[in-house]
């Protein structure tokens, strides 16, 4: 019945939440799990207002501080390889990753569209009080357009 299911995930603990319930799904149903998030590249403008610094090198190595660029990329492919490495090590035998540059629910839209999946996975951001009747930007998006059946996963 579920195939093939995707979960977000921008490497929060509420989207943690999202993944491990995709992974207990795909476990149940021996599935291919695929997950997926998105970034946005740090702009050159911002670069160059607000560089960033990292500790300065032990003296006998190197005087001043060294300026570096965390790249947006790297960082998400590093927490979708740690979140692929959990799900196997749980027992998920087929996980796959995607790093998509843009919008969250589109990157999560386009994947689940371009990999035929039978099922979406997101969380519902955990939201309280008023605010508990709306669902946050990218599950609402994910559930108004998705190709497939969606589970919205109560995450806090």
């Amino acid at each position: 019945m579920f195939a093939t299911i995707l979960a977000g995930t921008d490497g929060s603990e509420v989207a943690t939440v999202a993944v491990r319930s995709a992974v207990n799904v795909a476990l149940a149903l021996s599935s291919r799990l695929l997950i997926v998030s998105a970034y946005e590249p740090i702009s050159e403008l911002r670069l160059r207002e607000q560089p960033l610094e990292v500790q300065q090198e032990p003296a006998h190595i190197s005087a001043g501080p060294l300026q570096w660029m965390i790249n947006p990329h790297d960082e998400v492919l590093a927490m979708l390889l740690a979140a692929a490495d959990e799900a196997r090590a749980l027992g998920v035998a087929d996980v796959e990753t995607f790093a998509r540059q843009g919008d969250a629910a589109d990157a999560i839209l386009d994947v689940a569209e371009e990999q035929g999946c039978d099922l979406i996975v997101v969380g519902n951001r955990g939201m309280t009080g008023a605010k508990r009747f709306l669902l946050g930007s990218v599950p609402n998006k994910v559930s108004h357009y998705a190709p497939c059946s969606v589970l919205i996963v109560r995450t806090g």
